[in-house]
């Protein structure tokens, strides 16, 4: 249960980060590369300590929980601002270009969340649960790869040099990839201390890897 809050609350948080696209030195990112990769590690916990099929309902969870705050705050701008309010424009920025990202986003997600899991599951199964960083890594680098090259063109097409665009994916992705390996050692801890503590560790025999199938708990 903790694990899925954190998930919901670090797509939202990512969602809404996405509209800054930050310097960091001669590298232009968006700001959601600050809390985005944690999802991973936390769907990487949950498919190799509960299964694909946890990791199903958690993914779908966090796609209706940002589809919900994109739709609240598609609200909160048609309604119309008080007369003495002054952050109309600045409020307008970011939940008025939300749809384009949420809906890039969330695509984006969608697809590459389950190949993350998917990648998890099938890895786990084929080493007998043998070499969780190879399968993390390998995992995140596939997950994260397809999120970029669906988001970053729907979400940021015509607004950019196509050439700055082509980049900015490719830094994306290595930049997620490393955030992976450098708090891996954390993230193998939290899933000992998991697995010893809930006595869980699912191997994914004979289930359907049918994402629509989500009341196969």
């Amino acid at each position: 249960m903790v694990l899925g809050i954190v998930f919901c609350v670090c797509l939202v948080a990512a969602n809404l980060l996405e509209t800054k696209v930050v310097q960091l030195g001669p590298l232009a990112v968006t700001a959601g590369v600050i809390v985005f990769p944690v999802s991973y590690i936390i769907n990487d916990c949950i498919a190799e300590v509960w299964g694909f099929r946890k990791a199903r309902l958690i993914i779908w969870m966090g796609f209706l929980m940002n589809f919900m705050v994109v739709a609240l705050g598609k609200v909160a701008v048609l309604i119309p601002a008080a007369p003495f309010w002054d952050g109309e424009a600045a409020f307008d920025f970011v939940f008025g270009f939300a749809p384009r990202i949420a809906a890039s986003s969330l695509v984006a997600f969608l697809v590459g969340s389950f190949i993350n899991a998917y990648v998890m599951s099938r890895m786990k199964l084929a080493s007998g649960g043998r070499h969780f960083s190879l399968r993390a890594i390998v995992s995140t680098l596939a997950g994260e790869g397809m999120d970029s090259v669906i988001f970053f063109p729907l979400a940021f097409g015509g607004l950019m040099p196509v050439g700055e665009l082509a980049m900015m994916m490719l830094v994306q992705v290595i930049l997620k990839t490393a955030y992976e390996i450098i708090i891996l050692p954390v993230t193998i801890r939290v899933v000992r201390y998991i697995k010893r503590v809930d006595g869980s560790d699912a191997f994914d025999r004979n289930i359907s890897y049918n994402v629509l199938k989500i009341h196969e708990l």
